[in-house]
């Protein structure tokens, strides 16, 4: 079985890798993760098993932060006083669009208001799902419509931005390439900070651990520089293969049950979630792509990766999805408590 199961990684890798060379080839933006989104998820379809393990999927979303963390910036830390506002006007908007799902749900697809509610939630699938199973909630339509949001946003955001606001041309990653026994020394840094990190209850853990200690040895010295091209596009690679790898064990028959529903949730908190950034970053002046990025409810690794592909700030943007699954983590028990 183990062997089926190496496999089948292997096969979903050599298939990312060529998603990515093939939507790099045809010049659309964010290439490497959305080539490999769309390969994996075809191949997740078709009824193979490329689920991650724990431990890779960690090993992933910490590499992707130690490249994250080092594109931390002066101005990006000067930018934080205004980080407050924003982020109480994104907390309006995953209220907002919470309110109107749920009421879409239950109103216009029949679906009880429990269901509808964490169906409706913008992020924290793993919390969510939680939730769900204790409750004896509908956990494949949750899980699918939650899994058709994460993969609009990721194979739409990136050429929409591009197209209404412009990627920026830049790179934000430092030119110096961090070297080799530095990359170690902040793995090896890393890793019991994610422990610690999980320890406290906050998401993300391991790529929050992987942007302090790459922020930290990269603000201080110790260990400046990005991730070596290869590794780097090895992990927006591996980030899309662990978003196709969603739909393992999904049926396509499952998957166009629950589409249409899927959909109208993410329409809904997309349009809902490009006002709050649209006033947001009129209001405070910032870049409209920037925070159109920063609100959007996508994964959390996705968007810093789709922020380093396009030449945004990717600390800005982390922040405020973390914060949104803060306020998820704490909200959604004080719903379900409320309805029981």
């Amino acid at each position: 079985m183990f062997s089926v199961k190496l496999a089948h990684l292997i096969l979903a890798f050599l298939c990312a890798t060529a998603g990515a060379m093939l939507f790099t080839y045809l010049g659309v933006p964010a290439a490497t993760l959305i080539g490999a989104t769309v390969a994996v998820t075809l191949l997740a379809l078709s009824g193979i098993d490329v689920s991650f393990s724990v431990p890779l999927r960690n090993a992933t979303i910490l590499v992707l932060g130690i490249n994250i963390g080092a594109a931390v910036s002066p101005e990006a830390i000067q930018a934080a006083i205004t980080w407050p506002l924003s982020l109480g006007i994104m907390t309006v908007c995953v209220f907002a669009s919470m309110f109107v799902n749920t009421h879409v749900l239950s109103r216009v697809f029949g679906y009880d208001r429990e269901t509808a509610t964490l169906a409706s939630a913008p992020g924290h699938l793993t919390f969510v799902l939680g939730i769900a199973m204790d409750s004896g909630r509908d956990v494949p339509a949750i899980t699918i419509m939650q899994s058709v949001r994460v993969l609009f946003l990721t194979l739409c955001l990136p050429p929409l931005i591009t197209l209404a606001f412009g990627a920026t041309g830049v790179s934000v990653l430092p030119e110096q390439v961090l070297p080799l026994p530095h990359l170690a020394l902040t793995i090896l840094a890393a890793i019991p900070l994610a422990f610690l990190i999980r320890l406290t209850g906050l998401p993300a853990p391991w790529l929050l651990a992987g942007m302090a200690i790459s922020a930290l040895g990269h603000g201080t010295g110790i260990s400046p520089g990005r991730l070596p091209d290869l590794l780097g596009h090895a992990a927006f690679v591996a980030m899309g293969a662990l978003i196709g790898s969603r739909f393992s064990a999904t049926r396509p028959r499952d998957v166009l049950a629950y589409l249409v529903p899927g959909l109208c949730v993410t329409l809904i908190t997309v349009v809902i979630a490009l006002s709050g950034a649209l006033l947001a970053g009129w209001v405070l002046g910032l870049s409209t792509g920037l925070v159109t990025i920063s609100f959007s409810p996508g994964a959390i690794e996705a968007m810093t990766a789709i922020a380093i592909s396009l030449g945004y700030e990717p600390t800005f943007i982390a922040a405020h999805h973390v914060f949104r699954l803060i306020v998820l983590s704490f909200v959604m028990p004080f719903l379900f408590r409320k309805k029981r």
